[in-house]
């Protein structure tokens, strides 16, 4: 075989034996390399195909469900004592005697406090006398008197004898009758001098201690108690709940909850027992005051409490988790897995919110699947792999 090489002139030269004996593994070099690249160009564009497909999105979805709803409006309560009493001397002396202590369980009629009674028996003893030396002047009077009224009328003696006789007779009667309302007011003071509690309940903190002289009717009582079984819990709502508010307390009296913070195991059911007459025009709110039993005393005043009250309840509802809302520039959606396994942006209608579940009013039907996590990885037609299924209104015990 006859090789030779082309230069720029056309001029053919002719090459060596040995030469053309190491050109043909050149040759055969790239050949093999030009086969190479075609095979690799052809498996890139093969795997640039392959991503250009659409992957299915994983996502946790949950099947819409009917059940009763609640419908109640929620706020923070204060728990108030049912009735709260600051005990106060009626009468003036030295606090002989404390019977109680912080704290204890009281009963009404309970002796709390001994006021010295020294001072109001003497009081009494002296107006006792006061009063049998008045009478027996009266008497003295009474006697005189029928004996110059006759008298008088004889002409034995002269009127103006009768008339004073007549005087002295009213103005002892009057003394005497004055000296009765005494006698009747120093037993009262010293009846006082035992002082008792007016209410079952539970007394606070001693304000005044044994020993100290204490004021009639001071300012500062000498010990609360709190009635607390039952018990009052008050609580402030916003003046646009007002109409519907009135309308479900007009048919009957409503249940409302009330749960310690953080203790949700201890709510207690109680009933409104009173709703204010005037709105608050500070904060546009109306005052509400629910009564409980409160028989195991887990309410307690001054404590905060979180508060459910129920007005209604919403039959059949169309229910899915809260967590599937979603809100766009047109106003909520959700988005709804159809039956080839993509997804639709549906705009929906929400009546209320409660714990963990939304009602919604239009837009979707019972038992359509709707995506309640991974939403920010989806568009409408987007194909979707459920990870998760479940029913509304257990979405979170599932995960």
């Amino acid at each position: 075989m006859s090789v030779s090489i082309t230069t720029t002139g056309n001029t053919r030269i002719p090459l060596s034996p040995n030469l053309r004996a190491g050109l043909w593994p050149v040759l055969a070099m790239c050949l093999l390399l030009m086969l190479s690249g075609c095979s690799d160009s052809k498996e890139t564009k093969s795997k640039k195909g392959d991503k250009g497909k659409s992957q299915p999105v994983p996502v946790t979805v949950a099947v819409s469900s009917r059940k009763d709803m609640p419908v109640e409006v929620e706020a923070i309560g204060t728990v108030e004592p049912f009735a709260s009493v600051g005990v106060k001397s009626l009468v003036a002396g030295v606090l002989d005697k404390v019977n109680f202590r912080e704290g204890d369980p009281v009963k009404a009629g309970d002796l709390l406090f001994t006021i010295d009674p020294r001072p109001f028996v003497a009081q009494l003893n002296q107006a006792q006398a006061t009063l049998a030396k008045d009478r027996a002047t009266l008497d003295n009077a009474r006697r005189q008197a029928e004996r110059y009224i006759p008298a008088a009328a004889k002409g034995y003696v002269s009127e103006e004898q009768a008339d004073q006789a007549r005087t002295s007779v009213a103005t002892l009667t009057a003394v005497v009758q004055a000296d009765e309302a005494a006698l009747e007011n120093a037993r009262l003071d010293l009846n006082n001098c035992t002082i008792r509690s007016p209410l079952v309940g539970y007394a606070g903190g001693l304000l005044v201690d044994q020993g100290n002289l204490v004021k009639a009717s001071a300012d500062q009582p000498l010990v609360t108690i709190n009635q607390v079984t039952p018990i009052k819990v008050s609580f402030a709502l916003p003046e646009q709940t007002l109409p519907e508010l009135k309308k479900h307390l007009s048919a009957r009296t409503l249940e409302v909850l009330a749960t310690p913070p953080g203790n949700s195991s201890k709510a207690r059911s109680g009933k409104v027992s009173f709703l204010d007459n005037t709105v608050d025009p500070t904060t546009g709110t109306i005052r509400i005051k629910a009564t409980f039993a409160n028989p195991d005393r887990s309410l307690w005043p001054g404590q905060f409490v979180n508060i459910r009250l129920l007005l209604t309840t919403r039959k059949d509802a169309t229910v899915v988790p809260i967590q599937a809302l979603q809100t766009g520039q047109s106003g909520p959606y959700l988005y709804v897995v159809k039956q080839d396994q993509t997804v639709e942006q549906r705009p929906v209608k929400v009546g209320f919110s409660i714990g963990g579940d939304s009602v919604i009013d239009s837009g979707l039907a019972v038992g359509e699947t709707v995506v309640t996590d991974g939403q920010l990885r989806l568009t409408p037609g987007v194909t979707i792999k459920a990870v998760k299924a479940v029913e509304a209104g257990k979405a979170e015990a599932a995960k």
